[in-house]
């Protein structure tokens, strides 16, 4: 059994709060274990200038850890963003622009903001997850007040890691599992079961097919389960 007494294929406990910021135009706070995210959304009536005129909307996101989400204090990126923080945002928006037509909401910007109040391993995954249903709940909006003419068809996305721990295959790792893991991967998957973006990397010795199809079943089972919370 694993620190928390998860078997190797549980992931932790998922909990979506909606609402939890009302002056966005969608917002949910989520939790993964120790792991706590806040979403939110802004619609912007305007797009990047590479759009203008073309039709399309966009979705950008902005990721951020707050300087007491880890054990020691997380200096704030006041003078620039590192490399992690610009690859897990890019890694959240391409996730995001997944889940609908961009040409369905006409030339808006959705700029999502998520915010990571505690980390405890998987924040981009639990980033994506959370901010998926915030844009989600940021069209319901849209639609609600007559912005658009009708509801965007929407694909839910999902994301959750799995890895190799001591020889081991183990779904969603904390990050006491994720700090030592021998394979440490990031799957995301639109609810057709189609995959959207997969990142992984042997962080001691390569593995093998078997070992990554064995991750890719436990993140799939991971998914579905995430799915729910829509």
């Amino acid at each position: 059994m694993r620190n928390d007494n998860r078997t190797n294929e549980e992931m932790r406990r998922a909990v979506i709060e909606r609402g939890i910021q009302p002056q966005a135009d969608g917002s949910v706070l989520i939790r993964m274990g120790n792991t706590h995210v806040i979403c939110g959304v802004s619609v912007e009536e305007n797009v990047p200038p590479f759009l203008r005129e073309t039709g399309s909307g966009w979705i950008t996101a902005e990721y951020g850890m707050l300087p007491c989400a880890t054990g020691s204090r997380y200096r704030r990126e006041t003078k620039g963003q590192s490399g992690r923080t610009m690859e897990i945002q890019r890694l959240i928006g391409r996730s995001l622009r997944a889940m609908v037509d961009l040409h369905s909401f006409g030339e808006r910007t959705l700029r999502v903001d998520c915010d990571v109040l505690n980390a405890d391993g998987g924040t981009r995954t639990a980033s994506i997850t959370g901010a998926a249903i915030a844009v989600a709940d940021a069209f319901r909006k849209l639609a609600g007040d007559g912005r658009l003419e009708k509801m965007p068809e929407i694909t839910p996305v999902a994301a959750i890691s799995s890895g190799i721990v001591n020889g081991e295959i183990m779904l969603d790792l904390d990050y006491s599992e994720d700090s030592h893991a021998e394979t440490d991967a990031n799957f995301v998957m639109s609810a057709n079961g189609n995959w959207i973006e997969i990142q992984s990397t042997a962080e001691a010795e390569p593995f093998d097919d078997s070992s990554f199809l064995a991750m890719m079943s436990f993140a799939r089972k991971g998914c579905r389960e995430l799915f729910k919370l829509w």
